[in-house]
């Protein structure tokens, strides 16, 4: 461990002499990667010397037990280092696992896709409570959510939701959140009191740069129209709103949140960048280690990987089995518990 964290000292220091160069800003996608990897690197070196200080602590006072007679002196030192005990193995396993080489996909912002599935008004009203989930958790984590497109029910609800999330480290937190989410409660519509069952989708995309993937013009349709509200009323007197289709692949994305044309272009051919890339990707895994599931699913009822159950206030991950209470509190955007325990589960599988 000593040695790899050498090179990474070593590498801290080679980014914050190249940032400190002023030609590093003209190219501001380059200063973001590196200001990113700086950020991420002095993480590491600070858990180190904090776990170098801790087994200075320790060897201190297990000198203080040696040759110590003094019984409270004793007592102390020997309650301290089980305290300092556990705060070694913790931070020694957080470093492992920072250190460890990691999917590069992790690092990359997201594109995330929220739709209404099974369950008609509710399904909507629950996908809106979803995204503000997720921009409540990126506000915390310090991160930044960009709406791409969104398409509003006439309650208030979600039919569908596409915006991107930018920071430090997001795919890494966000990708176990693909997948059918299941909400079990009593409408507010509802007066006999039934409990309904709906179901929203979420896909997580890493987020593709132009490097990643060339698309060709000619492989592009794209058609303009006038953006609308719910219900068909119209939002926007020109035609702002952008449709591009992708010929090879049939993907048809579509954007009206901004009044400018060139923004909802420019938006539309990230999304497509973004969900070829992922589509590719899959190809890849299929063919490596046999047909998976798609991301999305259908938003039928069976294909969950979490159920919120409002009347026993309890969320539950079907992938690991493990359930948290407090619904509201989590919708509060307050799911690091749940972030971390799919992480540590993930990690376990890539060990085996």
């Amino acid at each position: 461990m000593k040695s790899k964290l050498e090179e990474i000292k070593k590498e801290f220091e080679e980014i914050t002499q190249e940032l400190s160069k002023s030609e590093a800003v003209s190219d501001i996608s380059k200063f973001t990667k590196l200001g990113k990897k700086q950020s991420k690197l002095k993480n590491i070196i600070d858990k180190y010397e904090e776990l170098v200080n801790i087994k200075k602590n320790l060897s201190e006072n297990k000198q203080i037990i040696q040759d110590e007679e003094d019984e409270e002196l004793i007592l102390l030192a020997t309650e301290e280092n089980e305290t300092l005990n556990r705060s070694r193995e913790k931070l020694e396993n957080e470093i492992k696992i920072l250190i460890t080489p990691k999917d590069p996909k992790d690092e990359k912002d997201v594109i995330v896709e929220i739709r209404a599935g099974a369950g008609g008004d509710e399904a909507g009203l629950f996908a809106g409570e979803l995204f503000r989930m997720y921009a409540k958790f990126a506000e915390d984590q310090s991160w930044k959510t960009i709406v791409l497109n969104s398409n509003r029910s006439s309650i208030g609800g979600l039919k569908e939701i596409i915006f991107e999330i930018n920071g430090q480290d997001v795919y890494s937190k966000m990708k176990f959140e693909s997948g059918v989410h299941r909400v079990q409660r009593i409408p507010e519509t509802e007066k006999q009191g039934r409990v309904h069952t709906s179901t929203v989708t979420v896909v997580v995309l890493p987020q593709a740069e132009e490097t990643d993937l060339v698309i060709k013009n000619e492989d592009l349709k794209i058609d303009v129209f006038r953006s609308s509200g719910p219900g068909g009323q119209s939002v926007n007197t020109t035609d702002s709103a952008i449709r591009i289709t992708h010929a090879p692949s049939g993907l048809v994305i579509s954007c009206q949140d901004e009044k400018s044309q060139l923004k909802n272009k420019t938006k539309a051919l990230q999304i497509l960048r973004s969900r070829l890339l992922a589509l590719e990707e899959e190809k890849r895994e299929k063919a490596e280690s046999g047909a998976r599931k798609s991301q999305i699913g259908t938003g039928d009822r069976s294909e969950k990987i979490r159920t919120y159950n409002f009347p026993q206030d309890r969320i539950t991950d079907h992938r690991i089995k493990k359930s948290w209470h407090e619904i509201e509190n989590v919708l509060e955007g307050n799911i690091d518990d749940i972030v971390e325990s799919l992480s540590q589960a993930d990690q376990k599988v890539k060990e085996k």
